[in-house]
């Protein structure tokens, strides 16, 4: 029994620190979210005031409200565009660093022109006008510079991404188009079943119009010639035929001895 009672004690001091953390995390945000929201609206009017001075003063108090108003828009604009391409490029952690150091020289120019605006002696500060437009260009130049760098390279980026995409899908549509339509005349006739190496078909007694079971004799006459695998068709029943007799040849009749040549008669 105390050990449950125990065990259910830490669960419930458990869960109360949880709240209590959590809370603290809440309340923490939200005070972030405020102090970001008056921020905001804290740099909105002074971006507006010094708009308006610009325009409508002239002479030094113009002069420096332009000033400030150039330099605090091009410290802004590279600091967004650092702090969203670090997310995605972590190679911009060195150009976020450079930025931060500038932008302790940024402050300190934009903290000493806030307070020559208040300052009475306007010769004097209209003395130091030059050197002023000089740092704020020097600053603003050096901002810009890594603002435009960090695009060019997110550009770059997303342009050879899109390269090697476009590249893929070619691929891909040559691949879903690739179909061959196979000629039947173009394919080769595959041999009878029986040839030979020649390619010749063998003489079958099928062929030759004879019954595999029934052997034939071939006419000696009109064949051309009596070889032996003419003679190899002849069977039993054909040596009982008797051969037709040839008549000589009486340009090879051979003659005797005895008989002598005609001579040929001379006329002289």
């Amino acid at each position: 029994m105390e050990a449950t009672i125990t065990i259910l004690a830490l669960l419930l001091v458990a869960f109360v620190a949880l709240g209590v953390y959590i809370g603290v995390k809440a309340v923490r945000a939200a005070k972030r979210g405020v102090d970001r929201t008056i921020t905001q609206a804290r740099r909105t009017v002074e971006d507006t005031t010094l708009r308006a001075k610009s325009y409508g003063q002239v002479g030094v108090a113009g002069t420096l409200a332009q000033l400030r108003l150039d330099l605090r828009t091009s410290m802004r604009a590279t600091q967004d565009a650092l702090q969203a391409g670090v997310a995605e490029d972590a190679s911009l952690s060195e150009s976020l660093g450079l930025f931060e150091r500038l932008s302790v020289h940024g402050r300190e120019l934009d903290d000493e022109l806030k307070r020559l605006e208040r300052e009475p002696d306007r010769a004097t500060v209209a003395a130091l006008l030059p050197k002023l437009k000089e740092r704020t260009e020097r600053i603003t130049h050096s901002a810009d510079s890594l603002r435009w760098a960090a695009r060019d390279r997110a550009q770059r980026f997303h342009e050879d991404d899109l390269d090697a995409l476009n590249a893929q899908i070619d691929v891909e549509a040559g691949a879903l188009r690739h179909w061959t339509v196979e000629d039947p005349q173009a394919q080769p006739q595959a041999p009878a079943a029986g040839a030979g190496a020649a390619g010749t078909v063998p003489r079958t007694d099928t062929a030759r119009g004879r019954d595999p079971g029934v052997e034939w004799p071939e006419p000696s006459a009109g064949a051309g010639s009596s070889s032996t695998a003419e003679a190899s068709w002849k069977g039993p029943a054909d040596e009982e035929v008797p051969q037709a007799i040839t008549a000589p040849d009486p340009r090879l009749r051979t003659g005797y001895p005895w008989q002598k040549s005609a001579r040929p008669e001379t006329t002289n």
